[in-house]
């Protein structure tokens, strides 16, 4: 499988297929395709994996494309401004993602749900209770918010972060929280209680502006406008 992403501020990943490749997308994530592609939708292992899915932000039903010629092309869109992270999976790599993620991936790659065990993670991390996960041997595609800048963290080194801007991480380092200290820093440094703490090893990926921030800024524009 060959793959190209173009454009900004909304990408797209156009994947070029032999007779026998597959590609995966969650439920309308296909944007165009040549005409011997075949689409079938399933649950992607069971319903029980399909409504795990959904509690991770994707759909209980994945489509799958299959190349039923040679020379076939198949391009998914993003749906908001920001980038696509291409990953490739091997050697046991494994990718922690935020929820909403997945944009497409090979066949070869598996996805499940990763539950965070902390509660005050959940809470107050940013990314909620349950995360993608993804495993497996071959290309990911991932819809992210923003820029992405990537870090590869020493054993035992930390990234802090503000909620909502971690995109992926190799499951190999660990996502925690930490509290912001000094009453005036939490009173009035707008970052809040809590801060993501990642600690490594692994590579971290970190969106520079979360959909929520963007819909949090456009909002307030438009009540400072109505005044």
């Amino acid at each position: 499988m060959r793959y190209e992403i173009k454009g900004t501020p909304f990408p797209v990943v156009t994947c070029y297929l032999e007779k026998g490749e597959v590609m995966i997308t969650e439920k309308g994530g296909m944007s165009w395709m040549t005409d011997k592609m075949k689409m079938e939708t399933n649950t992607g292992g069971g319903l029980a994996k399909g409504l795990g899915r959904m509690f991770s932000g994707e759909s209980i039903f994945l489509n799958e494309y299959t190349a039923e010629d040679e020379n076939q092309s198949i391009t998914f869109a993003s749906s908001y401004p920001g980038r696509i992270l291409d990953i490739k999976l091997e050697n046991g790599k494994t990718i922690i993602a935020q929820k909403d993620a997945l944009l497409a991936m090979e066949k070869t790659v598996q996805m499940d749900i990763h539950l965070k065990k902390k509660i005050g993670v959940g809470f107050f991390g940013g990314e909620g209770f349950v995360m993608q996960k993804f495993s497996g041997d071959g290309y990911v595609f991932m819809e992210i918010d923003g820029e992405v800048i990537e870090y590869e963290l020493k054993a035992g080194e930390r990234m802090f972060i503000d909620q909502g801007h971690l995109a992926a991480m190799e499951d190999t380092v660990t996502y925690d929280i930490t509290t912001v200290q000094g009453a005036k820093n939490i009173l009035f440094g707008g970052e809040g209680l809590f801060l993501g703490t990642l600690t490594g090893p692994g590579k971290i990926w970190i969106q520079t502006m979360p959909i929520s921030n963007l819909v949090n800024i456009i909002h307030s524009k438009s009540m400072l406008g109505r005044k």
